[in-house]
């Protein structure tokens, strides 16, 4: 079963919430207020810091590639018997968001194949974000 932080899908709202808090530190870091008016691309670049989305994206692909996709094929993690129950009824509306789509949404939108996962030196290249 996974624990910590990794096992919940993270939601656009809280994901926005950390980009204003970590773009206030920043400010506050640099010695600028909102009031000067700088833009936020110019602060990160002169920092030096990758955005925060980026690397909560990379810390839940180092997750999957790290731990999940490497385990034994018969391990609970692998072959689905942690994910769900088959006869619990579910709720109206749109269901929520699971941590393994959150994943699939990650490899999709860097266009990395789960394979890559056996490599580790590929895999590292692949999911590092670079500081500008």
């Amino acid at each position: 079963m996974l624990y910590g932080a990794e096992c919940w899908p993270t939601k656009r709202r809280h994901v926005q919430q950390l980009s204003v808090a970590e773009m206030r530190m920043l400010r506050w870091f640099w010695g600028h207020t909102r009031r000067d008016r700088v833009r936020n691309e110019v602060i990160r670049d002169t920092v030096g810091v990758a955005p925060i989305e980026e690397k909560l994206t990379q810390h839940r692909l180092r997750w999957f590639f790290g731990h999940v996709q490497r385990r034994p094929p018969e391990a609970p993690v692998r072959n689905g018997v942690l994910e769900r129950v088959d006869n619990v009824k579910r709720g109206r509306g749109r269901p929520k968001l699971t941590w393994d789509e959150s994943v699939k949404r990650d490899l999709k939108d860097w266009n990395i194949s789960k394979d890559i996962a056996l490599d580790r030196s590929a895999w590292r290249l692949t999911i590092n974000v670079p500081e500008p």
